[in-house]
């Protein structure tokens, strides 16, 4: 009865459960082969980033071409033939004013147009020199219109550079040197007044008062009282000439003097100067028992050598 119950399978049953045991086997070996490459790729590339050597990459090359910030019709404009680039404007390295660059540039620029925006955008460049070059080269592609944009971006940019200008204060510490001429001393006042934006007349004229040492001219100013800068330079021109013919007399005399020291000078002026030695005629001599005052007095007494005779009265 066990046998009718539980019937065994037949040949063909088993064979068929075979192949699908052998259908499933062959499924996950499939499937470990694939999982084992895609490791083993992973652990390759893993490794080979880590065994790299840092000294071996190669840094990206830098781009030496710089990128046109202005809009294409700026870029396509021709420069007129009678175009002159200015050479006195000295290229803006990021100190100072930059508004006073600006107002430099287009002064320079006016004679070859006012509003020629085109003229303006490709001519600024060749004025930028260190950090702001290093700025326009940065300035994204096509995002200037204008001369004015870009004046306004160049001018925030660069505006914590302003620190650098000096103000009408600095003038108070420029003082007129000891040995200075007033020629050199208002040479140098007037390039520190060209530094400083809207000098007030008033306070420039103070601070040439104030830095003037105790002289004769400085007497004069304090009694002429002069009220403005032009009465000031006349006063001073007039001093200038002074010093420039005082120095030319000092000079005209130097030589005439040289000369009669050289005809007046005695020809042994170098043996006279020469210290006299005193050499001894014996290599030793006696030594004396008692004072030469004592000595001198004995040979007094003995009348060995006689006394000088006294002096005659006139």
């Amino acid at each position: 009865m066990a046998d009718n119950e539980n019937p065994q399978p037949t040949q063909a049953e088993l064979l068929a459960q075979i192949a699908e045991l052998q259908a499933e086997v062959r499924r996950i070996a499939k499937l470990s082969a694939q999982n084992n490459g895609k490791h083993k790729g992973e652990s390759s590339k893993s490794s080979a980033q880590g065994n790299t050597n840092p000294l071996n990459i190669t840094p990206p090359k830098e781009k030496l071409t710089l990128d046109n910030p202005f809009f294409k019709e700026i870029t396509k404009f021709q420069m007129p033939k009678n175009f002159v680039l200015p050479t006195a404007l000295e290229p803006y390295k990021g100190f100072g004013d930059p508004r006073a660059h600006v107002k430099k540039f287009q002064a320079m620029m006016f004679f070859n147009g006012a509003n020629n925006e085109p003229v303006l955008c490709q001519a600024f460049p060749t004025y930028l020199d260190g950090a702001t070059l290093l700025w326009f080269s940065k300035l994204s592609a096509g995002s200037i219109s204008s001369f004015e944009e870009l004046a306004r971006s160049f001018i925030d940019y660069f505006a914590a550079s302003r620190i650098y200008v000096h103000g009408s204060d600095y003038l108070g510490t420029i003082k007129k040197g000891q040995h200075e001429s007033l020629k050199d001393y208002m040479t140098r006042f007037a390039e520190a007044t060209m530094e400083i934006q809207e000098l007030d007349p008033a306070v420039h004229l103070h601070a040439l008062k104030a830095s003037l040492r105790p002289s004769k001219f400085c007497e004069t100013i304090a009694i002429t009282k002069p009220k403005t800068l032009e009465e000031f330079r006349e006063r001073a021109a007039g001093q200038m000439k002074i010093e420039e013919l005082h120095e030319a007399q000092k000079t005209d005399k130097q030589p005439h003097r040289r000369d009669e020291d050289k005809m007046f000078r005695p020809p042994n002026n170098k043996e006279q100067k020469k210290p006299f030695k005193l050499t001894p005629k014996f290599n030793t001599y006696t030594r004396f028992n008692t004072k030469r005052e004592n000595i001198i007095k004995e040979i007094l007494n003995a009348k060995i050598v006689k006394p000088p005779a006294r002096a005659g009265s006139y």
